[in-house]
């Protein structure tokens, strides 16, 4: 099963989720740390599933990029 993984930064941490399977998120200090531990917590999330002999939850995923034209960057967000 291939599934994306989004890393996201905030406070200090690299956050990881994976959007097809609700819930299922960790965190890095840095994104190899990110990857690594949200690889860990989808086969917990997969296999807590089998255990109960549930299906999984799969959401579907709909991704789609655009780009946005501006002037200036606020400097705030540099």
């Amino acid at each position: 099963m291939k599934l994306k993984i989004i890393i996201t930064f905030e406070d200090g941490w690299y956050i990881s989720s994976c959007p097809s399977l609700p819930g299922c998120h960790s965190q890095g200090r840095t994104t190899k740390e990110a990857f690594s531990n949200i690889e860990d917590a989808i086969k917990g999330y997969v296999a807590s599933y089998a255990k109960h002999n549930e299906p999984l939850p799969v959401q579907p995923f709909i991704e789609k990029q655009i780009e946005v034209k501006y002037d200036r960057i606020p400097a705030g967000i540099r």
